[in-house]
């Protein structure tokens, strides 16, 4: 029976994620500790959005968790603590940020988080949260029509790989005599196991314990899974051989490798590794 086998979410949008033991759902993603997947973002002096696209060494901002903050360590970067209670919404600087099509309202960091940051990046940027008045809707499209919204993501609130998927991208790249890769290039929230590959693509739904996840859109890859997360450097690139197998996967341009996924039932619901679910395919 398939099972959750990694849970990870991302508190800083394109920065290294937390792999958890467990994990709450929500409408908008993964929760942990009352902090939500990608909950903050990088921005330019102009607000427009900064992932590892342009900035590889994102990948090297890692969060963690404490009682009351976020500590964020960087290579050559001192620790820095951001407070996790959020800002005082009548007197916090806000501005406003720019994510693909969406201009959404957000908080603005302090001057001595934007100077940490700048610095890692070598580009003038702001540290931003997400703002209660701020609504990022998911495309209706895909939805059925529900009113689904996310913070900070892409565009839904759950990435969802089979752990069959990468063990055959891997065979495949081993056979080129190439690395295999690990999953954190793909950057997924929920990994499963003991599925076929790929089955996640003709999935209708996932029951998990009383929710239900739903994939509505395969998800298409960008150059990110080229980066190596450990490193923050280029390469070996992937999406040459993905190519081979997985372009125009569910009629979407480009390459395709997960699914992107909405919640439809059981909000505030725990989720765990190791825990069992039904995998419903669309056939």
């Amino acid at each position: 029976m398939p099972l959750i086998s990694q849970l990870v979410f991302y508190p800083i949008k394109s920065c290294a994620g937390i792999s958890l033991s467990s994990a709450t759902l929500t409408g908008a993603g993964l929760m942990h500790e009352h902090i939500y997947d990608r909950e903050w973002m990088l921005v330019d002096d102009a607000g427009n959005f900064l992932t590892q696209r342009e900035y590889p060494k994102m990948a090297l901002v890692e969060p963690r968790l404490r009682s009351d903050t976020m500590e964020l360590r960087a290579p050559g970067m001192l620790r820095l603590e951001i407070p996790l209670d959020l800002p005082d919404p009548e007197h916090a600087p806000t501005r406003e940020v720019k994510l693909w099509q969406h201009v959404l309202k957000a908080y603005d960091c302090d001057d001595l988080t934007r100077t940490w940051f700048s610095r890692l990046l070598g580009v003038s940027c702001h540290l931003v949260r997400f703002h209660p008045d701020a609504h990022h809707p998911v495309n209706p499209a895909r939805t059925g029509g529900m009113e689904i919204g996310t913070l900070f993501a892409d565009g839904y609130p759950l990435l969802l790989i089979g752990k069959a998927s990468l063990d055959e991208l891997n065979d495949r790249l081993l056979a080129q005599g190439r690395a295999a890769l690990t999953m954190d290039r793909f950057r997924p929230n929920i990994v499963i196991a003991d599925a076929p590959a790929h089955e996640e693509d003709h999935a209708a739904r996932l029951l998990i314990g009383q929710s239900e996840i739903r994939p509505v859109k395969p998800c298409p890859r960008c150059p990110i899974p080229s980066i190596d997360q450990q490193t923050g450097e280029p390469g070996p690139d992937p999406l040459d051989i993905l190519r081979t197998y997985r372009t125009g996967v569910g009629g979407i341009d480009g390459i395709a490798f997960g699914m992107n996924c909405i919640v439809t039932r059981g909000e505030g619901e725990v989720l765990r590794v190791g825990q069992e679910l039904e995998l419903e395919l669309a056939f």
